[in-house]
């Protein structure tokens, strides 16, 4: 008894000193930063299920199998969305993208109709899958000056301005019928809505967004609801959404697609204009594209993409947002161009991001082969390019494109 008694109190007490540790607090990163004061979405924690002794373990899940079945390089180029023409691939693109099997393709230039896009996307789809993944096959379809796909079979869809003069109701029925659309020509990813906030006195000025009408309005107040009215029409016909471009370009006055090293010298963390990212959020948006711009009040050393205080202090931490964090193109973009083709992979993943889109084809090698290298080079990172991949793949799941 005497013998049984003291093992009933070294078990306790090491019962005692598991729960002491895992109750210990985290250690602060050093990119953390005071949380944003920006009306939030509540944060959820999900709790882990309970066991017993008795309980036997879980079967694998369908991610888990996937993501152990690919190969190193597979994973990699699971988190490359690669250029294509909107009119189907070159034989150049066809052959990228059959060896490379990039994670997502992205429509680029001038499309032809529903029924030519649907047989572009058809082949682009069969090229890049691998091991029963299949791509996301995405396309730029604001409306206005923004849109790719509008030969026959698809509606002109008018600019964002006049969409934000809608009611959220018609304007996600709208939405609805345009996601439609993408859905019949094989297109999956809808990369918008624009959450930017460009000041009235700032518009003429401001190239990639005001100057084109891709604002919804000229205040948070007034994009935030038109916002979630587009994000909800898309999710009615099952295409994924990315709200952009975060933490905004609306006070910016060159464009990243054509100037180099853009700044933004008067957006802060927990600035009011990040309101419609958060309400994007709030609204189902299953991505969030951070932008290129080097933001000098938040992280003057990094771009956005490659910033860990933006895409992990402040998305991750500040929104609480867990969903795939997407980048504007680091391809062919002129503002990346300084920066090794490589390197612009491996900084996203460094920082926090899960897909690289590359317009750029002909990078898509060197992209994946440098996120190889660093994942064999640096455990932790290997640990964060698996991570992304899981995300990656998870939304996959849920829109059907993965088969176990």
């Amino acid at each position: 008894m005497r013998a049984r008694a003291t093992a009933l109190v070294v078990l306790s007490a090491l019962l005692l000193a598991g729960c002491n540790d895992s109750q210990s607090p985290p250690t602060a990163g050093p990119d953390t930063v005071p949380s944003s004061s920006v009306p939030l979405p509540p944060k959820t924690t999900a709790q882990p299920p309970t066991t017993t002794p008795s309980e036997t373990p879980s079967a694998p899940s369908c991610i888990d199998t996937k993501l152990e079945s690919l190969t190193l390089r597979q994973r990699a180029a699971q988190l490359i969305m690669t250029g294509m023409g909107a009119n189907g691939m070159t034989s150049a693109q066809r052959s990228i993208i059959q060896k490379q099997k990039p994670g997502g393709v992205l429509l680029l230039g001038p499309g032809g109709s529903l029924a030519h896009t649907r047989t572009a996307t058809a082949a682009a789809t069969t090229a890049a899958t691998v091991d029963g993944i299949r791509p996301l096959v995405a396309a730029d379809q604001e409306g206005g000056q923004v849109q790719r796909l509008k030969g026959s079979g698809f509606t002109r869809i008018p600019s964002a301005t006049v969409q934000g003069t809608w009611t959220s109701d018609k304007l996600t029925v709208r939405a609805a019928q345009w996601a439609g659309q993408l859905k019949q020509a094989g297109v999956n990813t809808n990369l918008t809505p624009v959450a930017d906030v460009v000041p009235v006195s700032l518009k003429k000025q401001n190239a990639p967004i005001g100057s084109l009408d891709r604002e919804f309005g000229n205040t948070a107040a007034e994009v935030g609801p038109p916002v979630q009215a587009f994000i909800r029409g898309m999710a009615k016909s099952g295409v994924i959404t990315s709200v952009k471009h975060f933490p905004g370009i609306g006070k910016v006055k060159g464009n990243t697609d054509f100037s180099a090293d853009v700044l933004d010298n008067v957006t802060v963390r927990g600035d009011d204009d990040l309101q419609p990212f958060a309400d994007g959020i709030e609204a189902g948006s299953e991505m969030l594209m951070v932008s290129t711009v080097t933001y000098t009040k938040i992280d003057p050393k990094n771009r956005a993409a490659f910033s860990k205080t933006v895409i992990q202090g402040m998305i991750r931490g500040d929104l609480g947002y867990d969903g795939v964090v997407i980048t504007d193109d680091v391809g062919a973009a002129a503002n990346v161009a300084k920066v090794p083709a490589g390197q612009r992979a491996t900084r996203v993943i460094a920082a926090g991001g899960d897909i690289v889109i590359n317009g750029a084809a002909d990078l898509t090698a060197t992209m994946v082969n440098a996120l190889v290298v660093k994942a064999q080079q640096d455990k932790e990172f290997a640990a964060q390019l698996d991570q992304s991949v899981r995300r990656v793949l998870a939304l996959k799941q849920k829109h059907g494109l993965v088969t176990c």
